[in-house]
C-alpha cells in the first residue's frame, strides 16, 4: 500500500455517504437497546451479554468508535483541503474532545444537580477519550502501516496487563484466579483505585457496577485501537478517489474497495473468534479479542453499505432514496440524537404522575404511565418492551428530521 501524507492534494470531493448511513443505523440502534419500556422484558439479542461473549447489542458501542475512527481521517483531509494548519487540527481536536466530555457531566447532573454523585466514565467520556488519542495519533502519521503497529501494541500489551499482572488484593491471573474474574481483574482494581482517590479528594465519582465500570480507564486502551482501524478503514476508502486513474495498486475501483473491506472484514472476525479461546470476547473489558471481532463485524457493515450506496448508488433510487433517508437524517447529527435521547429519558423519569400510584406506593413516572397505559396495557412481554423502544426511537429521530430540514448540522 503506497500511503500518502496529509496534503490537500487528491482529495475526494463529496462525503462518504456509506459511513453517514451506517452511522445512523449504529445510533439508532443505540438508543433502541438503551432504552426498552421494561428492562425485565427484552429480547436476548437486545440487551449485552452478562460476562463474557456476545450479542447484537454488544457490537453497537465499537462500530460507532469505529465510524468515529474514520470520521477523523475524512474530517482531517476535508479541513486540510480547507487550509487549516496542523495546529488549527490540533487545537479542534482538544476542543472537541473537552467539549464532548463537557457535555457528558452536564447530561450527568441533569435534572437533580448532585455533584458529589458524578460518573465519571460513561459512553460519551470514552467517545471523548478515544476520540482525543486517536485524532492526536492520526494528525502524527497517517500511514495505514503506522496505524496498525499501534493497534497491535495496544491489543497486545493490554493482554499482556490482564493476563500477567498481579492484581492487588487477589493474585495472579489463572494461577491464583481465574481470567477476567468479574471483580478481581486489573480494569476493575484499577477503576476502583481511582474514583476511590477522587471521592477521597473531590468528593464526587461513582462506578456504574459498583465494584467495576463498563467504560473504565484500563479498557479505554483496547477502545482507542477499535477507533484507529476505523480509521485505518478510512484511509482505504479514501485511495479509492484518490489513485483513480493514476495506475496505483489495489485497491482502484469501488467495487475491489468494498470486496476488501468484506474480505478483511471477515479475517478480523476470525482472528477474534480464534484470541476467544485464550482471551474471551468482553464488552465489559473491551478485550483484544472483543477488539478484532466487533472491527470485523464493523468492517462487513461498512462494505454492504458503501457497495450498496457508493457502487450501486441506491440511494440515487426511488425505493433506495426512502430506505436510506431515515440512517442519513440520524447519521448526519448523531451526537444530538444521543443527547436527545438522554434528555428524553431523564424527562420521563422525572416527571411523575400523582394521581396513579405504583406497586411502591410512590406516584409513577411519566415512563412508567406511558408504557403501561400505551403498551403493555398490563402484560409486559419483551414484544410490548420493544414496541416501546421503537416509539422511543422515533420521538429521537423528529428532532433531528426538523434539524436536516433546516440544513443544520451541530459541530461540536
Amino acid at each position: 500500500m503506497h500511503d500518502r501524507p496529509l496534503t490537500t492534494t487528491s482529495v475526494p470531493s463529496g462525503r462518504v455517504l456509506s459511513i453517514d448511513v451506517l452511522r445512523g443505523i449504529t445510533i439508532a440502534f443505540m438508543i433502541l437497546v438503551n432504552d426498552p419500556g421494561d428492562w425485565g422484558h427484552t429480547y436476548a439479542q437486545l440487551d449485552h451479554a452478562k460476562w463474557n461473549g456476545w450479542t447484537l447489542t454488544d457490537l453497537v458501542f465499537p462500530s460507532f468508535l469505529f465510524i468515529v475512527g474514520a470520521s477523523i481521517i475524512l474530517s482531517l483531509y476535508s479541513r486540510v483541503a480547507r487550509g487549516d494548519s496542523r495546529r488549527d487540527l490540533g487545537v479542534h481536536i482538544v476542543r472537541r474532545s473537552v467539549t464532548i466530555y463537557v457535555l457528558a457531566m452536564v447530561l450527568n447532573i441533569v435534572p437533580y444537580f448532585h455533584f458529589t454523585h458524578l460518573r465519571l466514565y460513561g459512553v460519551l467520556p470514552r467517545i471523548a477519550l478515544c476520540y482525543l488519542c486517536a485524532g492526536l495519533i492520526c494528525l502524527v502519521t497517517q500511514r495505514a502501516r503506522d496505524l496498525l503497529a499501534i493497534v497491535a501494541v495496544l491489543l497486545v500489551g493490554y493482554w499482556v496487563l490482564m493476563r500477567f499482572v498481579p492484581v492487588p488484593g487477589c493474585g495472579i491471573p489463572v494461577r491464583d484466579i481465574p481470567l477476567l474474574d468479574p471483580d478481581c481483574n486489573l480494569a476493575a482494581w484499577l477503576d476502583r483505585s481511582v474514583i476511590g482517590f477522587i471521592q477521597r479528594t473531590i468528593h464526587t465519582g461513582y462506578l456504574y457496577e459498583k465494584t467495576r465500570d463498563p467504560e473504565g480507564l484500563l479498557s479505554t486502551i483496547p477502545a482507542i485501537a477499535t477507533t484507529l482501524l476505523g480509521a485505518v478503514s478510512a484511509l482505504w476508502l479514501r485511495r479509492v478517489e484518490a489513485t483513480k486513474g493514476n495506475g496505483a495498486a489495489f485497491p482502484a475501483t469501488k467495487a475491489q474497495c468494498a470486496t476488501a473491506l468484506f474480505l478483511v472484514g471477515l479475517m478480523n472476525m476470525a482472528a477474534g473468534l480464534l484470541w476467544n479461546v485464550w482471551f474471551p470476547i468482553n464488552k465489559n473489558l473491551w478485550t483484544s479479542s472483543y477488539v478484532l471481532f466487533a472491527a470485523g463485524c464493523s468492517l462487513v457493515g461498512l462494505a454492504a453499505c458503501y457497495w450498496l450506496i457508493d457502487v450501486r448508488r441506491l440511494h440515487e433510487t426511488r425505493v433506495g432514496g426512502w430506505l436510506t433517508w431515515p440512517w442519513l437524517v440520524f447519521g448526519s447529527n448523531a451526537i444530538v440524537a444521543f443527547t436527545v435521547s438522554v434528555v428524553l429519558v431523564k424527562t420521563l423519569l422525572f416527571i411523575r404522575i400523582s394521581s396513579v400510584l405504583g406497586p411502591n406506593g410512590k406516584p409513577v413516572t411519566a415512563w412508567g404511565w406511558i408504557y403501561n397505559n400505551l403498551f403493555a396495557r398490563g402484560n409486559s412481554t419483551d414484544l410490548t418492551s420493544l414496541a416501546f423502544g421503537l416509539w422511543f426511537v422515533l420521538m429521537c429521530f423528529i428532532p433531528n428530521w426538523i434539524l436536516w430540514r433546516k440544513r443544520i448540522f451541530v459541530k461540536i
